[in-house]
């Protein structure tokens, strides 16, 4: 592969794994091992035998592998040997019989323990009730129940210097990864690993209707564009917002308000060209200096979404590009071990796993600091976990959450800065001025 083509995360080094702390460690075991157990009468359904590479064994070495950084399973297998990995207890074993567990271990175990955590994270978010919410969030939640985010992303190309991955083509793509965010708390609702890289947005309709309860807010791209999937949405008692798509057939019914800034519209969408339904839709128009973005909203009432929320929830769907961003580049989900489709799967699991527990982390720091999650910086509070460590081997701490709380610690950069000009919004339902300030 050329210079010019190389992937960066494939090229950083990474030389020796991060320091291990005691009190991240109790942290994951406190919040994952009771789930992590609870997958024993799975593991031997499986066919996994419980000898010395036990499940709980296996899922703490994986995890140390993701949330420490560490470079090969070489530097694992010395690591297990000579340290306590979260939950497990040091053991001996090689490097071959380490490699073939992580070849066989199924990833419907890191799928479930996933899926069993999401309960516990929602219920430790409920009882924290110091951090605000942001007025459209909150607004929003009086008429929907929950507030999510659907994207999808491709993974990166194949690392081609493991051995089963000699004769993969350069450049070979892992797979698709699609993503149900809850925009509330900052945690996947759901994760679905397709092995097509280039499938569709809207190939993963039906399983996004599937986990969807009313009354359900979807914040989605235009990937989704699909007058079918809109309709079954609206018809399911839940409701969307996106972008107008260029081309789209649209006729003004009714304008609801206007100003040099704005246009509120109800409007008819389609023609019904093959079978398309007509749906009667809102039109959110707002001007952003000299240029206009549109937005598209199934919530006809502007009393329920004025306007102005429409713009701000739908300028809040970035929230789903910074965890990927996390997941890919921070946690090393752009960097596959491994080829095969439960291999990689395994890989994206449990890589959501170590993100909830930061995610977990930074919401707790936020609720002690009585500001919105969104001002906490998952890359700087993760990175800022090694000067915590350093700090807590000599005595000066064994608090994570009272050290990064700690005005003298505002130098890690862990609380975002606030923008010099902050923006300003009207959110009435039918306002007459609106600041073309107000989205970037």
């Amino acid at each position: 592969m050329p210079r010019s083509a190389s992937i960066r995360d494939h090229v950083r080094p990474r030389h020796h794994p991060s320091l291990q702390n005691e009190v991240i460690a109790e942290r994951f075991k406190q919040l994952l091992s009771p789930v992590v157990y609870n997958q024993l009468g799975l593991y031997r359904q499986l066919g996994h035998r419980e000898r010395i590479l036990t499940l709980p064994l296996m899922m703490a070495v994986v995890l140390t592998l993701i949330w420490r950084q560490v470079p090969s399973v070489e530097e694992l297998t010395r690591l297990l040997e000579r340290e306590d990995l979260l939950w497990a207890n040091a053991t001996k074993v090689t490097q071959k019989a380490l490699s073939k567990r992580l070849l066989n271990l199924k990833a419907v175990l890191f799928k479930q323990v996933f899926q069993d955590l999401l309960g516990p994270m929602a219920e430790r978010w409920q009882h924290r009730q110091q951090r605000p919410l942001p007025p459209s969030v909150r607004h929003a939640r009086q008429a929907f129940e929950a507030i999510w985010i659907a994207d999808g992303s491709t993974l990166e190309a194949l690392f081609r210097k493991l051995k089963s991955l000699e004769d993969a083509p350069v450049g070979q793509l892992g797979g698709k990864m699609m993503v149900v965010l809850d925009l509330v708390r900052r945690l996947p609702v759901e994760v679905w690993v397709e092995s097509a890289p280039y499938a569709h947005d809207t190939t993963f309709t039906d399983r996004l209707l599937g986990v969807m309860a009313a009354p359900t807010l979807l914040i989605l791209d235009r990937g989704f564009w699909d007058f079918h999937f809109f309709e079954t949405v609206i018809q399911a008692q839940s409701a969307f917002i996106t972008r107008l798509k260029s081309g789209a057939a649209i006729e003004v019914l009714a304008c609801l308000s206007e100003s040099p800034w704005h246009r509120d519209s109800r409007v008819r969408l389609g023609k019904g060209y093959q079978g398309n339904p007509i749906l009667t839709l809102r039109l959110v128009e707002v001007r952003v200096g000299s240029q206009w973005y549109r937005y598209l909203t199934s919530v006809l009432d502007p009393n329920v979404l004025p306007p102005g929320m429409v713009a701000d929830l739908y300028a809040r769907r970035w929230r789903i590009e910074d965890t990927f961003h996390t997941v890919k580049r921070l946690l090393g989900l752009s960097y596959l071990w491994t080829g095969s489709v439960n291999g990689i799967a395994l890989q994206v699991w449990a890589t959501w796993i170590v993100y909830i527990v930061l995610a977990d982390l930074a919401d707790e720091l936020a609720n002690e600091l009585a500001l919105p999650v969104e001002r906490i910086s998952l890359e700087m509070l993760y990175r800022g976990l090694y000067h915590f460590s350093v700090a807590y081997n000599k005595g000066l701490t064994c608090d994570p959450i009272a050290y990064f709380a700690d005005p003298k610690n505002q130098d890690l950069d862990v609380v975002k800065a606030l923008r010099k000009k902050r923006p300003r919004l009207e959110f009435a339902p039918f306002p007459k001025t609106l600041t073309s300030e107000s989205f970037p």
